[in-house]
């Protein structure tokens, strides 16, 4: 770890970039209208991703960024999946034919919130409107405090294989200060339960930078975890952005460590998990060396979306349900955050999208440059603006950002290809900035880059 770099940038606040442009650039300009005319667009047969939300817990965890609303009752829960349900329909019968799946995601919130016949009856109207193949992967974030086993029958036999645990951390002191009371025991109770299921492919969710947390209780939960034999693991560094999410002002700042600090526990947590066997994946997800994601990165097809890293490579991913991003050839778009204020879209039979982006061809250029950096920590800038129809030097000449990371050893350029140095790599987000045109316009929104 470098001191000097970590104080000099890790306390800046920058994008994640599984997107780019990213959320805050969304714009009203892009309606319910404008996403019927980009949903007709979508050519016949094109591969495409769906995502749905699923708003609900029963409990606030107080380090979370996710909407999601707190309820004890299921009829809030049914009501929403009545509208989530219409909103399949409005949306595919705006295609010109049915599309075509090759990844779905439910996210949230606890999709597993609701109940088991609900999940299969989801599922199977997914199917019935849009075209599934065999090797359709469908995954499910789960919350292994609340899933039940007739739930985990229900996962596998909807077709599930692949499920993200929330685990954050095992400290206990830790899970005090977050308000998420968490046993190793149930952890591996809920992955038996779906290995039991067939769900096959487990992947865990760790958080460094929390209250209390320390390199030494980040290395005992990685090695907790690493004995539940995981395929992969997702790493991500706590974003404190209380004028954000209110519940945050629950977690004591003083508690929390600086920039050094999160580095520090987020190479332990890296080592240990290397030391077990498993391949760093750009900069925050760890997989097993036969899992499908090591080997995209090992070929150069690995992608970012809004999911993490992943081999879906779909152009098109349909967001269904309460502030559901989706994204098109044409754009990006976004419904209705307030599940109440998403229901009424729904209800009155026009789509929910309030917001979102449309894409200019410079856009897609610098968004191609991002994602390379993001995933291969390097990127060959004058052969991607050339496909893109672009003079590399419009990206390469008078970029400040980009020279000072190379004046302070961060990255290496020849000949327009950039490569970040080893040991630098923690700060890919600052390298991948010197290439965001609006990366001046961000602010609190976003978490530090270390």
């Amino acid at each position: 770890m470098q001191p000097a770099l970590v104080a000099k940038y890790g306390e800046a606040r920058l994008p994640r970039y599984t997107s780019y442009p990213t959320a805050p650039r969304f714009s009203p300009a892009i309606d319910a209208n404008t996403y019927g005319d980009w949903l007709a667009d979508i050519a016949p047969k094109q591969p495409a991703s769906l995502y749905l939300h699923i708003p609900f817990c029963r409990s606030m965890c107080w380090y979370c960024g996710c909407h999601t609303t707190i309820t004890q009752r299921d009829q809030p829960i049914l009501d929403y999946l009545d509208m989530l349900r219409e909103e399949v329909h409005l949306v595919s019968a705006k295609t010109r034919a049915p599309l075509s799946i090759d990844h779905v995601h439910f996210g949230g919130g606890t999709p597993t919130i609701m109940q088991p016949e609900e999940f299969r009856a989801l599922v199977a109207l997914l199917r019935e409107r849009f075209e599934f193949a065999s090797m359709t992967e469908i995954a499910v974030e789960i919350d292994p405090r609340t899933l039940e086993p007739d739930m985990a029958t229900a996962l596998g036999e909807a077709g599930v294989r692949r499920a993200s645990l929330g685990v954050q951390s095992f400290d206990p002191v830790v899970q005090k200060a977050i308000n998420r009371i968490q046993s190793e025991e149930q952890t591996m109770e809920a992955v038996s339960r779906l290995r039991q299921s067939g769900v096959d492919s487990i992947n865990f969710d760790l958080i460094y930078g929390l209250p209390h947390q320390t390199v030494e209780s980040c290395i005992a939960t990685a090695e907790a975890a690493i004995r539940m034999g995981p395929e992969r693991f997702a790493v991500f560094g706590y974003a404190h952005i209380p004028s954000f999410k209110k519940h945050q002002k629950l977690i004591d700042e003083q508690a929390l460590a600086d920039a050094e600090g999160r580095v520090a526990q987020a190479e332990a947590i890296a080592a240990t998990l290397a030391a077990a066997g498993y391949r760093r994946i750009g900069l925050d997800h760890f997989a097993l060396p036969d899992d499908s994601l090591a080997i995209a990165q090992a070929s150069g097809r690995l992608h970012r979306n809004f999911q993490g890293y992943t081999t879906d490579a779909c152009e098109t991913l349909i967001g269904l349900g309460a502030s559901a991003i989706g994204r098109t050839n044409d754009g990006y778009v976004q419904n209705e955050v307030p599940p109440g204020l998403y229901a009424q879209h729904i209800a009155s039979g026009r789509l929910a999208t309030v917001k979102g982006y449309r894409m200019t061809p410079e856009d897609r250029l610098r968004a191609g440059i991002i994602e390379r950096l993001m995933c291969d920590f390097g990127v060959d800038v004058p052969a991607l603006a050339t496909a893109h129809g672009f003079d590399p030097e419009m990206l390469l000449r008078g970029n400040t950002r980009l020279a000072m990371l190379e004046s302070d050893g961060i990255l290496d350029i020849a000949d327009g290809v950039i490569r970040l140095r080893e040991g630098r790599r923690f700060l890919i987000r600052a390298a991948a900035a010197a290439f965001d045109a609006y990366i001046e316009q961000s602010g609190r929104t976003h978490s530090k880059a270390a």
